[in-house]
C-alpha cells in the first residue's frame, strides 16, 4: 500500500483515511467512523462500540468485519497505531448495523469523497486546492509569509502589498 495518508473531514470531524494506488480505493478508520455515528466523545468510548458491535457482528455470521484490514494510522497521540480500517463498500455494510441520524449524511460524504477522488486524479491542480481548503479550514493562517494567498489567489486573499506579475 502507498503511504498516501489523509485525514478527512465529515461535518468538521477528522476521519483518518488512506488511499491505496494499487486497489485505487480509499480505506477509512472504523473508530472515526463509529465515533462520529454514535457520537462519542472520545476514542475509549468509540473503539469500546466497535468492540461490542464487531462481536454481535461475528456471532451473526457477517463477513464485513472478517474482510477489515488494519493499517498504521496517526494516533491522537501522534504515534503511528494499528487501527481497523475498511474501504468504501464495507463501510456503508458497516454503518448500515449503526442506528444512527447521521448515517446518510455519511453515506452522501462517503460518495463525495471518492468523487473528488476521481476529480483530483484528472485535474491534480484540484488536489491542491482542496489540500489548502482543508488546511485553513482546521484554522491554520494563510498569511505564513504570503506564500499561501500568491500560490492559490483563487482560495485566499492575496496580501495587499504583493503584486503578482
Amino acid at each position: 500500500m502507498s503511504k498516501e495518508n489523509k485525514v478527512q473531514l465529515f461535518q468538521e470531524q477528522s476521519i483518518r483515511s488512506h488511499w491505496d494506488d494499487e486497489q485505487e480505493q480509499w480505506y477509512f478508520s472504523v473508530i472515526d467512523v463509529v465515533a462520529v455515528l454514535t457520537e462519542q466523545k472520545d476514542h475509549q468510548g468509540a473503539r469500546n462500540y466497535w468492540k461490542v458491535l464487531k462481536h454481535r457482528l461475528v456471532k451473526e455470521g457477517n463477513e464485513t468485519v472478517t474482510n477489515c484490514n488494519r493499517l498504521k494510522m496517526r494516533a491522537a497521540d501522534g504515534k503511528m497505531r494499528q487501527t481497523d480500517v475498511a474501504d468504501t463498500e464495507q463501510l456503508l455494510r458497516l454503518i448500515q448495523s449503526i442506528p444512527s441520524p447521521k448515517a446518510e449524511p455519511f453515506k452522501q460524504w462517503l460518495a463525495q469523497v471518492g468523487a473528488e477522488r476521481i476529480e483530483e486524479t484528472e485535474d491534480p491542480e484540484l488536489a491542491f486546492d482542496r489540500a489548502m481548503q482543508t488546511y485553513l479550514a482546521k484554522g491554520y493562517s494563510n498569511e505564513k509569509e504570503g506564500v499561501a494567498s500568491i500560490i492559490v489567489p483563487s482560495i485566499c486573499f492575496p496580501p495587499h502589498d504583493v503584486t503578482m506579475s
